[in-house]
């Protein structure tokens, strides 16, 4: 048995609710009455910025026991000032996905702007968001990650839980092709998130730096206990890709007993996946994560002009293709929190377990 297979197994045996985590035969709403965890799926969501931030909002409509592993390679904005100044995690996305999971109601929707409120001055706290100065000071006095957001959340009346998938700060680096446009047929190192994703060349490959970090082990324990592991949609260089380049979260992927789905994007990213086809973003997972299966790939009815193609490649990862009118009627490339909700809600009915969860 290797030592990180070890580590796995050992962390099977941890319970779910982690450190400061609720208990895991009962959680409690804001209302203080308990919740039994085998009336509803447990859901584990994969990823970061506004692609998890849209997959969050319709997963809290359907299951309350949901946890966000999202990632922490920002440098840009807010998130990149205070890492830069602090030596802390980007704490931008982590920031997202709380507001996210803020419940309807006056309180969750106060403190979703309240948290996501953006100084404006002349001065040196301009564009800093108040969430990620409240998460940064929380760090700072309690001295853990975990346990702070967790704090947050309660504040916040999170209908779920946000982990980090890493408690080190991640420097994302791609190869693309043509980053400058005087050399279109070069390929360079383009270094930094905020940079990978506005690139206007073809990205190859990526990796992270340090190349082989430590997974927080609350996440690692959340992907193996689930019964349902969603990745996407999101940035696809720069917000899901960076899940599978942590060894010991690809590990739990692919050891997890949970089904997996992967979500598409409504659209091709400008810069960093612009011309891509819905099959071409799963090219470059497979890629990148080769050993990776897959349960079912969720993607916008009108999204897909080729279906053969992308039934074809959903194929190598052994998963199904389920199609669904998920994306506003506005006309804007977002997902809606009730369709996507819907869609989410019949995938676990016709590709789950028959019966009550658990």
């Amino acid at each position: 048995m290797t030592g990180r297979t070890l580590r796995l197994s050992r962390l099977r045996r941890v319970g779910p609710e982690g450190r400061g985590g609720r208990p895991a035969e009962a959680r409690e709403t804001r209302g203080g009455r308990p919740r039994r965890r085998g009336a509803q799926p447990k859901v584990v969501a994969l990823g970061g910025g506004m692609g998890l931030s849209a997959s969050l909002a319709a997963l809290r409509r359907i299951t309350g026991d949901l946890t966000a592993v999202v990632t922490v390679a920002d440098d840009g904005g807010s998130s990149g000032r205070l890492r830069d100044e602090l030596g802390v995690l980007p704490p931008g996305d982590l920031r997202k996905a709380l507001a996210a999971l803020c419940g309807d109601d006056d309180w969750g929707q106060t403190w979703a702007r309240v948290i996501q409120h953006r100084f404006q001055t002349e001065g040196d706290l301009h564009g800093h968001a108040v969430g990620n100065v409240l998460i940064v000071a929380l760090w700072e006095q309690l001295g853990d990650h975990v346990k702070a957001l967790d704090l947050v959340g309660r504040l916040l009346g999170a209908h779920g839980r946000v982990l980090p998938m890493s408690a080190v700060p991640l420097e994302l680096q791609a190869l693309v092709k043509g980053h400058d446009p005087d050399r279109p047929d070069d390929v360079d190192t383009v270094r930094g998130q905020a940079t990978v994703a506005l690139t206007r060349g073809e990205v190859q490959s990526v990796h992270l730096v340090p190349h082989d970090p430590p997974a927080v082990p609350e996440a690692v324990a959340a992907v193996l206990d689930a019964d349902w592991v969603v990745l996407g949609p999101g940035s696809w260089f720069s917000s899901v890709m960076p899940h599978l380049l942590v060894p010991e979260l690809v590990d739990a992927l692919m050891a997890t007993k949970a089904r997996r789905v992967l979500s598409l994007n409504l659209a091709p990213q400008p810069g960093e996946t612009e011309g891509f086809s819905p099959q071409r973003h799963l090219e470059v997972l497979a890629r990148h994560a080769p050993k990776l299966a897959l349960d079912v790939v969720l993607a916008d009815t009108a999204a897909v002009p080729d279906r053969e193609s992308l039934a074809e490649a959903a194929k190598r990862f052994g998963a199904a293709v389920e199609l669904a009118p998920v994306a506003r009627t506005d006309g804007t490339p977002r997902h809606d929190p009730e369709l996507l909700a819907a869609a989410y809600d019949r995938i676990f009915r016709m590709h789950g377990r028959i019966g009550p969860w658990r």
